[in-house]
């Protein structure tokens, strides 16, 4: 609790006095995820090319400063290309590669779940009022949270994919629903001024794409049989636990806003 009161206070202050850090704070959380998620895969004999990995979604991040959503994308795919060679050449010269359609398949699906999903956060605090537009998505997403655990603890007895997450309950989705509709309502129409059908499908939208998100890492972590991607974060896990859901709803988030506000 103390750990994420204290970076989510960190974040806001940040945002509300110097909007440009935010993005050397996202690469910062970005590269950390990676690194965790590649060493995760590489526990499991998928050799993810964590170098160019890592060296090219700093660059799918901060490209997007000066050249917008053709400077992500484009860089995105120089990355791509980029770990693909690498993986190619992985054994050496002389060796024939083994597993490389598996590991480069995976490799794309890395850097498409976090720099690229990651970078919208940064296009988005380079918008009018982006800083703004960003704290609505974190309040929306704390919201979520917090609605979804409540609802989950005191009322939680359906499961809704208990083959993939046992803990987490239609109830829970319910809570989480109600609770992060209420808080897009109120932070577009306060904050960004905006029409409030926009908060209510702002926040239904995030809750959706928040829960597969959580749900996708979910399958992925058993799959690979571990609990946690990372252990940066006492009684949190990693970096990239904390930003399974964050990763899809920046996408949406940047989306919506950017579309209709």
């Amino acid at each position: 609790m103390g750990v994420g009161l204290t970076l989510g206070i960190s974040l806001i202050l940040i945002l509300t006095f110097v909007p440009r850090v935010w993005i050397g704070v996202i690469s910062v959380a970005l590269a950390i995820a990676t690194w965790e998620v590649a060493r995760r895969l590489r526990e499991a004999d998928v050799l993810v090319p964590r170098i160019p990995l890592i060296v090219g979604g700093q660059a799918v991040i901060w490209l997007g400063w000066p050249y917008g959503a053709m400077g992500v994308l484009s860089s995105f795919m120089a990355t791509v290309l980029a770990c693909m060679v690498w993986r190619l050449f992985d054994h050496g010269l002389r060796a024939t590669p083994r597993n490389f359609l598996r590991d480069t398949a995976i490799t794309v699906f890395v850097a498409a779940w976090i720099p690229l999903l990651g970078a919208f956060t940064t296009l988005m605090v380079l918008e009018e009022n982006g800083a703004r537009k960003v704290l609505v998505f974190m309040i929306a997403v704390v919201c979520s949270d917090v609605g979804g655990y409540a609802a989950g603890v005191l009322f939680g007895k359906h499961p809704m994919v208990p083959a993939i997450s046992p803990k987490k309950s239609w109830e829970g989705f319910a809570g989480s629903l109600v609770f992060c509709v209420i808080g897009c309502l109120l932070t577009v129409t306060l904050m960004l001024h905006a029409n409030s059908l926009i908060g209510i499908l702002l926040g239904v939208a995030l809750v959706f794409v928040a829960t597969m998100g959580d749900l996708i890492e979910s399958q992925i972590k058993r799959e690979l049989g571990i609990k946690d991607m990372g252990t940066l974060l006492p009684g949190h896990g990693g970096i990239m636990d904390r930003l399974d859901s964050l990763l899809p709803s920046a996408f949406v988030a940047w989306a919506v806003l950017t579309a209709l506000v």
